[in-house]
């Protein structure tokens, strides 16, 4: 993996989570909210070989990190995502290639990013946080899986479009 494709990637990866900052955060979706971010960064991680979904994961972990209405813990974020790339890079031969399956896709989507929101909150406890009550955060959970299994197809082609644009010469081959 070159570095100028890591820097082209995290530079896509930021400019989603200004995206999500700006606009889609401040649409009052019926239930609770959308994470458009995670969303994008779950295709990212699984189309990613071994290395990648490591290197990705921990990138787009320090740029969720800095949100500016995160409570969190500087790096949270960081050590989440890199626990969700590597669960992707260990499991890469069983996750298989899901651009032939788009529903298997989207469902695995959905379900890597209520894993992603789930480790974050038992991380949080763990670091000694107060992240509500857990009726709350499960219903969280739950509806930002719901909204992305229902948004996921309109920009699933869109991102893995650009992904294709965002591998370097030697990795296109």
């Amino acid at each position: 993996m070159s570095w100028q494709r890591v820097v082209n990637t995290s530079l896509f990866l930021f400019l989603v989570f200004i995206l999500q900052e700006t606009a889609v955060a401040r649409i009052n979706f019926p239930f609770n909210g959308f994470s458009l971010y995670i969303a994008t960064l779950m295709v990212l991680l699984s189309l990613e070989d071994r290395t990648g979904s490591l290197v990705f994961g921990f990138a787009g972990g320090m740029i969720m990190d800095l949100s500016p209405s995160a409570s969190s813990p500087f790096g949270q974020w960081a050590l989440v995502m890199t626990f969700i790339g590597y669960l992707f890079s260990v499991n890469r031969e069983t996750i298989g290639d899901f651009v032939d399956r788009p529903v298997a896709f989207v469902i695995f989507v959905c379900l890597s990013s209520a894993l992603a929101m789930l480790a974050f909150l038992i991380i949080g406890t763990l670091l000694g946080q107060a992240n509500g009550g857990l009726m709350r955060n499960l219903s969280l959970i739950l509806a930002n899986s719901l909204w992305t299994f229902l948004f996921v197809p309109i920009f699933l082609p869109l991102i893995i479009r650009i992904r294709k644009m965002l591998l370097t010469n030697r990795e296109r081959v």
